[in-house]
């Protein structure tokens, strides 16, 4: 069984939209955000690997947030700013 997660901001009223899908992975920075949870860095190592090796990913940033009960704190946020995209890890 699977189970979709809706990604967005639960926090935030009103209408909500997701931002854009990448059109392709190929040349792209990605950060891999894990999010402190057990094992969530050895999901992120196979990722970064198949990403590298499969779609032409050109750069991967690794972020941690420090706890997985609350949002990523803004000095995270801005750090990650310049990338084109952040895949963040769940794991247990």
């Amino acid at each position: 069984m699977s189970t979709l997660v809706n990604p967005l901001d639960e926090r935030s009223a009103g209408q909500q939209s997701p931002a854009p899908r990448l059109d392709s992975l190929e040349g792209k920075t990605l950060a891999l955000l894990d999010i402190s949870k057990p094992r969530g860095s050895e999901l992120l190592d196979r990722l970064e690997h198949l990403l590298k090796e499969r779609y032409g990913v050109s750069r991967i940033v690794r972020e941690t947030k420090p706890t997985y009960t609350k949002p990523a704190p803004g000095a995270l946020l801005e750090r990650l700013a310049f990338v084109d995209g952040v895949i963040e890890a769940l794991a247990d």
